[in-house]
């Protein structure tokens, strides 16, 4: 069995509340952390463990952390950004739902760290349920005295809330979360400034992610040094990874990094296979913004090797032939699976989620939408493929966020690995029109219509 940080208590009856959380171990590493250490040994330790952020962009916590300006004399603030909007991700979720008190913990551990008095956790408006929840176990920590003024005798105080946003996904953009929390249209901005000089309030701030302040408080308690022992090379420690698609097992998963994908598709441990036994198509390892793999690149790289559940292994070939770890949102493909279809609805949520502020993001999305949905229906041409890749590659790397990037990236991989079906819904437009169409007739089983 796996090495389990995240999910090691979760199955623990009443788990969820003040009491039994304690009982078992919760909030050690605050009592640590304001006791024996001081908050630049925190951040010393989280740099050595390896943690990198766990929303997706993989940048190494504890150097985030020594980005934080402490010599202006200006307040400081950790925000949680439980934005969760990145489709086929819901593993923070998961973790918020049933073990709060971990991220509290992680909340306060991390602030202490950070010299934060006051600090917020901003959940994405659609998690309203797991909202009171987190307001719940905050209240519990407060009357225990785990949150407040002079914590556990101290002179460190810390003040934490829960902002719920408005649903929308370019919230998960640091800056567009901070204006957003001031009570502004989510719009990102521009940087520099960097948060950690001028984020909330125009005061230092960092930005991380749930699965990332989760992990503090095991890191805290066994030493960054035991951390970075886990996993593989920079990839280090524990990864939550939320499966779905046609496997016989949709789920969270805690995994040590460096397993083989094959491992974690076909293993009884994890996904347990493919549904119906039917073959693997395509594989979106990260979240719908990362790139599409076809069957002969999931299990191996283009070199041969195998394909290991780390960044380095899941990007390796780049763009041309890998992707990305990203998020976490796995999502597992079989032969009946339209790639069409699929680019598609990503798409639309692309273009319904840009805030507009920028003219490639604002337009070129929309238009994504339109050819795809031209194309989907039978309606397309050969000359709308050549389009896409045109619209995509003037998106990507045009925005001042990453959503112009999550936007083009999908659909640039679907058309590099998969033209052929594009070119099938083109020259069959009456085949494709049944919904199914691949379910009884897959595309290896028409593929040779193309060239005919």
């Amino acid at each position: 069995m796996a090495t389990k940080i995240l999910l090691d208590k979760i199955n623990i009856p009443g788990i969820k509340s003040y009491d039994v959380y304690r009982q078992n171990g919760g909030y050690a590493s605050v009592e640590k952390a304001i006791k024996s250490m001081t908050p630049d040994e925190i951040t010393e330790e989280v740099k050595a463990s390896g943690l990198r952020g766990r929303g997706g962009a993989g940048f190494p916590v504890g150097l985030k952390w020594s980005f934080i300006d402490k010599k202006s004399g200006k307040p400081r603030h950790l925000v949680c950004n439980a934005d969760e909007s990145e489709p086929g991700t819901f593993k923070d979720r998961y973790l918020m739902e049933h073990i709060p008190h971990l991220l509290i913990e992680g909340m306060i551990t991390s602030s202490y760290a950070l010299g934060a008095n006051l600090s917020y956790i901003y959940i994405r408006g659609e998690y309203m349920w797991v909202f009171k929840i987190l307001e719940r176990a905050i209240k519990e920590a407060y009357a225990a005295g785990w949150l407040g003024k002079n914590i556990l005798g101290s002179d460190y105080s810390l003040d934490l809330h829960v902002h719920c946003g408005a649903g929308a996904y370019i919230c998960g953009e640091e800056t567009a979360l901070i204006e957003s929390l001031e009570g502004k249209r989510g719009n990102p901005r521009i940087k520099p400034p960097f948060p950690a000089v001028s984020g909330l309030w125009s005061n230092p701030t960092v930005v991380n992610n749930v699965e990332s302040i989760a992990n503090v408080p095991w890191i805290v308690n066994n030493s960054g040094e035991a951390y970075s022992k886990i996993g593989l090379g920079r990839s280090a420690g524990t990864k939550l990874i939320s499966a779905s698609g046609h496997i016989r097992k949709p789920g969270v998963y805690e995994i040590e990094m460096g397993i083989t994908v094959h491992e974690f598709i076909n293993s009884d441990e994890y996904c347990g296979g493919m549904m119906d036994d039917r073959p693997i198509k395509a594989l979106i390892p990260g979240g719908s913004s990362v790139p599409i793999l076809p069957e002969h690149l999931i299990y191996k790289t283009a070199n041969g090797e195998d394909r290991l559940m780390t960044y380095e292994s899941l990007s390796d070939g780049g763009f041309e032939t890998g992707s990305m770890l990203g998020s976490g949102g796995f999502i597992v493909y079989n032969d009946t699976a339209c790639i069409v279809r699929n680019t598609w609805n990503f798409a639309r949520f692309y273009a319904h989620e840009s805030c507009g502020q920028c003219s490639p993001c604002r337009e070129g999305t929309g238009w994504l939408e339109k050819i795809l949905h031209r194309i989907e229906t039978g309606n397309g041409t050969m000359e709308d493929i050549d389009l896409l890749w045109n619209i995509q590659s003037n998106i990507e790397g045009n925005t001042i966020c990453p959503l112009g990037d999550a936007a083009a990236w999908p659909v640039a991989a679907a058309i590099r690995h998969f033209r052929e079906e594009f070119e099938y819904h083109v020259l069959y437009p009456e085949k494709i029109k049944n919904r199914d169409h691949y379910v009884n007739e897959p595309f290896s089983a028409v593929k040779h219509l193309i060239n005919k």
